[in-house]
């Protein structure tokens, strides 16, 4: 495979062992699985699933922050515990995702079980002087670490722009540099505590992911993604503390998945302009949704529009019809077609195309191999369209 390096700035060979060991960085559950969450999931999964194809054994890891400043809040604003928030909105987010036929995790960690893994880490970073405290709280100083910014490649002014809208405080005082991070702080009165060597209080956001993946997977993993809105400060942020502590590349791979827009407007809580999954579920075939997400470039984002499900849905019915017929053209073509395709930074829109193709002349009644339908099936599953399920009579618009 061939696959787009972040921190390269490149679309690169991705040659993993026969163990692939992938991080994906996963939800803070306070809040319904929405558009862009299954674009990132389902991009992920198609690597999964090549990489399957390929011969390789993934193991894929996804986090659950389940203690952070978003589900805290969103706890405190319901009046319920935060772990019980957590737990029911875990529920319908695995719930959404194995509609859309993702490939479960190979291993879930919580960031209220990785407590003593953040610990240790922190204490190591402390032992190795890349920490300072400062009214019981504990940050990473980054002039420490000479390699802050080479994920992303931005400058400071741009750094510190995307650290105060993505959950930083540059303009903290009790900063020595405007872009050093939390790693662990004092808890309020009404969060969780734990106790540790650098005061009574709870982690910070990034340095959860770091051990939660260095517990499950090592020091140096393959692959590590998740959106492009996670770049920085997250993932530079990861970068810098697992690098520093360990004195080894952190990932091998750097995968980054663009965003999602409503009818011209980005996406956002905050505007109530949300697409939930959940929803499209229950009026739409999921494997609709999949090809509907698949017909962008997961790097370029997209904006999506409710008539966007309609064009989905209409290949979904020919694929299906076309899958049950008796003879067609030879199918080998087609999933040589979309193996190339997966491997060319994951271009699904060809993908899609060469589905599209063998349905046609299917359906036109040209070829008489009888292997035809059968190969369609096998192209489409690479792509995690099941073919040989029944098509619901009020989704099919087949022509």
């Amino acid at each position: 495979m061939n696959l787009y390096d972040t921190a390269r700035s490149e679309v690169v060979p991705f040659e993993p062992g026969p163990i692939a060991s992938m991080y994906v960085c996963g939800i803070t559950p306070y809040d319904a699985t929405h558009l862009g969450h299954a674009l990132t999931y389902l991009t992920f999964d198609l690597v999964i699933r090549r990489l399957e194809d390929l011969g390789h054994e993934v193991r894929m890891v996804r986090n659950i922050t389940d203690v952070d400043d978003s589900i805290l809040s969103k706890a405190r604003e319901l009046g319920i515990d935060y772990l019980e928030l957590a737990a029911r909105e875990m529920d319908h987010f695995r719930a959404d995702l194995a509609a859309l036929d993702l490939r479960p995790a190979w291993s879930e960690p919580t960031a209220t079980g990785s407590i003593d893994a953040m610990l240790d880490l922190i204490g190591r970073l402390e032992t190795k002087g890349h920490t300072y405290t400062v009214e019981g709280t504990t940050f990473f100083d980054v002039s420490t670490w000479d390699a802050f910014g080479s994920i992303t490649g931005f400058d400071d002014a741009t750094m510190r722009t995307f650290a105060a809208e993505r959950g930083g405080n540059p303009d903290d005082p009790r900063l020595r540099n405007p872009l050093d991070f939390v790693l662990w702080q004092a808890s309020a009165d009404d969060e969780p505590s734990w106790d540790s060597p650098f005061g009574p209080g709870r982690p910070g956001w990034h340095i959860e992911c770091s051990a939660m993946a260095m517990a499950a997977l090592g020091e140096t993993i393959d692959l590590h993604g998740g959106g492009n809105d996670l770049t920085f400060p997250h993932h530079e942020c990861e970068a810098a503390q697992s690098e520093a502590a360990n004195g080894q590349p952190f990932a091998r791979h750097w995968m980054h998945v663009g965003m999602v827009a409503y009818e011209g407007t980005k996406m956002s809580k905050s505007l109530g302009n949300l697409v939930f999954v959940r929803n499209l579920r229950h009026m739409h075939d999921p494997r609709a949704i999949r090809l509907a997400l698949m017909a962008h470039h997961y790097r370029a984002g997209f904006e999506w529009f409710d008539y966007d499900i309609d064009d989905a849905i209409t290949r979904l019915g020919r694929l299906v019809t076309a899958a049950r017929r008796s003879k067609g053209p030879n199918p080998a073509p087609t999933l040589a077609a979309v193996r190339a395709a997966l491997d060319d930074d994951l271009d699904t829109v060809a993908a899609r195309d060469a589905l599209d193709l063998l349905a046609s002349g299917i359906l036109s009644g040209a070829g008489d191999d009888p292997t035809a339908a059968a190969g369609l099936a096998n192209a489409a599953a690479l792509l995690g369209i099941r073919l040989d399920a029944t098509l619901p009579e009020s989704w099919s618009r087949t022509t």
